[in-house]
């Protein structure tokens, strides 16, 4: 019987592990274990004390340039410092490896492991050293562009919410809703003074699930799968929207936001206008993700997406921000 093609799969650890120890070289003791799956798929290799990270992208979800570029960034910040995981060169000197998946050639990648680890609370203090390791992020990539997308409005706001559409029906009035904050959020963003705001490579996924941190409570970047080029000041708005969604009890939440922004202004400064625009892009970053889980519904986001899911994510999530940190105009100093 011939085999029924597919559109995606989960391959082997143990054959990945065997994958790794050929192209890289491991010992043969080494272990392979599938550690996530996702819009991309992720495994941890550990070979004796050392410990490697092997990130598959899915089919057609980056273009090789778009990996060269996303390694050409990591391996600047790393030559200038910045905590972050880095990709490692395999015996031929090549960084990029093609599998031939049963859904067609997928590429991947074997980064250096974050030490640490993921915490979901952390004290004000890891706070300040993570607004840190974002800033001097940022004064590298202030003014880099890469070959990758550009994050403008259209494709934060109306490009995501084109997406949503899809699942979501034209009368219910979580769609209309985001149809209207989708306009203001525009509006606003339309007045902005953009020479104030610094332009540059932003990571765009900077949360407790992308950094590791140490018993020393040092904090060390990783995936930049979203990487891409725009206005640096959307890390810093995602990052406080994520604190608002994992920290419920408000004073304890708005000290270790206040060390956040200490902690990056104590590298470089933020500007009035950036300070101003950060409620709405958060609130624009939820559009943007939001679309993206729309978007990956075939092989990722389909165990938990459906028409309740978007609903209560609306209303629990996106309108509570909103109407707390847009409408009511909060400071976020």
């Amino acid at each position: 019987m011939e085999n029924f093609p597919v559109s995606s799969s989960i391959l082997s650890a143990t054959h990945i592990g065997l994958f790794l120890q050929d192209k890289y070289g491991f010992a043969a003791h080494a272990i392979c274990k599938l550690l996530k799956t996702g819009i991309n798929h992720s495994y941890l290799l550990t070979d004796g004390r050392s410990k490697y990270v092997f990130r598959l992208y899915s089919l057609s979800w980056r273009r090789h340039t778009e990996i060269t570029e996303e390694l050409r960034l990591l391996n600047l910040l790393r030559d200038a410092g910045v905590s972050v995981s880095y990709p490692v060169k395999d015996k031929a000197d090549a960084y990029i490896q093609q599998l031939n998946a049963p859904e067609g050639t997928r590429f991947g990648v074997l980064f250096s492991f974050a030490e640490g680890e993921k915490l979901l609370n952390f004290d004000a203090g890891v706070h300040f050293k993570v607004g840190e390791t974002m800033a001097r992020m940022h004064q590298v990539t202030q003014n880099l562009q890469l070959q990758r997308v550009t994050y403008t409005p259209k494709v934060i706001l109306q490009d995501s919410l084109y997406k949503i559409k899809g699942f979501l029906p034209a009368d219910t009035e979580e769609i209309q809703w985001m149809a209207l904050t989708q306009k203001y959020l525009l509006d606003e963003i339309s007045r902005a003074d953009t020479n104030q705001l610094r332009k540059g490579v932003t990571h765009m996924d900077i949360w407790f699930d992308n950094f590791n941190i140490t018993r020393e409570g040092n904090a060390t970047l990783f995936d930049f799968d979203f990487c891409g080029n725009g206005w640096l000041c959307y890390d810093i708005a995602y990052y406080i929207l994520q604190l608002h969604s994992t920290e419920k009890v408000e004073a304890e939440r708005d000290g270790k936001q206040k060390s956040f922004l200490a902690g990056y202004q104590s590298v470089t400064p933020i500007s009035a206008e950036e300070m101003r625009l950060l409620p709405a892009l958060g609130v624009s970053m939820y559009f943007f993700y939001l679309g993206i889980q729309c978007e990956r519904f075939d092989n990722w986001s389909n165990v938990f997406l459906n028409e309740t899911y978007l609903k209560r994510y609306i209303n629990l999530l996106v309108k509570k921000y909103f109407d707390e940190n847009v409408l009511k105009g909060n400071d976020v100093n």
